[in-house]
């Protein structure tokens, strides 16, 4: 199983936080559950980070049965729909967006 995981990290702008999700939830989480070969889509909205570390507004998580499903999803044109979304986002967001790709050992 691999996973690939997406990192909001910084802050919502003040007052724009209710545009913000609603856009997760209603444009950007369609896209991520039409991803090919995604097997299960997470979203964490954090409600407590350690001391020291940088401060994390969403963590998405989408399951693959492989690195080629990942692969795959990465190259995707579905991807692409997402794109514009993503860029909506980060008007209303002061921060970065990263990506980690897992495999699961247990």
């Amino acid at each position: 199983m691999f996973t690939r995981s997406a990192m909001f990290v910084g802050h919502i702008h003040e007052g724009r936080e209710n545009e913000f999700w609603s856009i997760v939830e209603a444009e950007l989480l369609p896209v991520w559950r039409k991803m090919p070969g995604a097997l299960t889509v997470r979203l964490f909205k954090p409600q407590r980070i350690e001391e020291g570390l940088p401060d994390l507004v969403l963590v998405q998580e989408i399951d693959y049965a492989s690195a080629e499903a990942v692969a795959e999803a990465e190259r995707s044109p579905v991807r692409a729909e997402g794109a514009p979304v993503v860029a909506k986002l980060m008007t209303l967001f002061d921060g970065q967006l990263h990506h980690v790709v897992y495999q699961r050992v247990l």
